[in-house]
């Protein structure tokens, strides 16, 4: 098997270098203030399975790109590139990493769920069954 120059953990923890890392409480603070969008990229399985933060963005992380770009047909008009956006998974690698591409694309003010929606749940913060 061929070893490669930089796995899967080393990506995300260099991405948690480089983006803002919130906590659940923080996050729970900011979703009160009008205007910010909180984007859910589980796949939908797992939001049927575990839940979702009400008033999220579902998107899958394999869309986001598209569904980000405010010129693609895909684009979903929540995501603005001016806007607060906090991105979530289960756990904080695919957000860390899809805060990363975000702000890459241009969007200004990016964070990510350090610790995902198990974190929000297991610090008992209110969620929804899909």
């Amino acid at each position: 098997m061929r070893t490669l120059s930089k796995g899967a953990n080393a990506l995300v923890t260099e991405a948690k270098a480089t983006v803002e890392n919130l906590t659940p409480a923080q996050v729970a603070q900011e979703i009160a203030r009008p205007g910010t969008v909180v984007v859910d990229l589980r796949e939908r399985e797992e939001l049927v399975r575990d839940g979702a933060i009400e008033g999220a963005v579902h998107v899958p992380r394999g869309l986001l790109e598209f569904v980000a770009d405010p010129g693609h047909p895909y684009h979903n008009e929540r995501l603005d590139p001016d806007a607060r956006v906090i991105l979530h998974c289960a756990s904080g690698g695919r957000s860390a990493l899809a805060a990363v591409t975000l702000k890459a694309m241009g969007y200004r003010s990016v964070a990510h769920l350090d610790g995902g929606f198990t974190a929000w749940k297991v610090q008992g913060h209110p969620f929804k069954m899909v």
